[in-house]
């Protein structure tokens, strides 16, 4: 069986890394940088207007300079800044995971690029401790009648 190396669990920690000290080191030099990512894994807070996002590819490039640039934020697996879009500069502020990060750019020199994609977070369905108690229609011998 063969496998994709650069979607195991050991190479996305290795890529997640590379990203996140590269980007603290421009951080740290005062450098400013581009970003090619993927869109879908993009969070626009509040969400751009859909004139807007219908003009994106399925890779944008994020020039990070001035005010974006000094917005720009690493912290917890992520990549922010705030932005503005359009001609009317629609504002924004961009949520990146850093594994949708595919090239990190100083100029026109790539200094980074990565091949894996980020882990897609299934939507949590485990119920609150008090829930799955009351589904279960035997556990209600367990509760305590409240006394007025």
């Amino acid at each position: 069986m063969t496998i994709n190396l650069f979607q195991t669990q050991e190479y996305r920690g290795i890529a997640h890394e590379h990203i996140e000290k590269t980007i603290g080191y421009l951080f740290n030099k005062n450098q400013e940088f581009s970003l090619a990512c993927e869109i879908k894994y993009v969070d626009f807070m509040p969400e751009l207007p859909s004139y807007l996002k219908a003009n994106f590819k399925e890779i944008i490039l994020f020039v990070l300079s001035g005010y974006t640039y000094e917005s720009a934020n690493l912290e917890n697996g992520y990549f922010s800044f705030e932005a503005g879009f359009g001609e009317e500069n629609f504002g924004s502020t961009v949520r990146i995971p850093l594994l949708a990060i595919k090239q990190v750019f100083v100029g026109d020199n790539p200094i980074v690029f990565n091949l894996a994609k980020p882990v897609k977070k299934e939507p949590s369905s485990k119920k609150s401790s008090m829930e799955a108690l009351l589904n279960n229609p035997s556990n209600m011998k367990l509760l305590k009648k409240k006394k007025p």
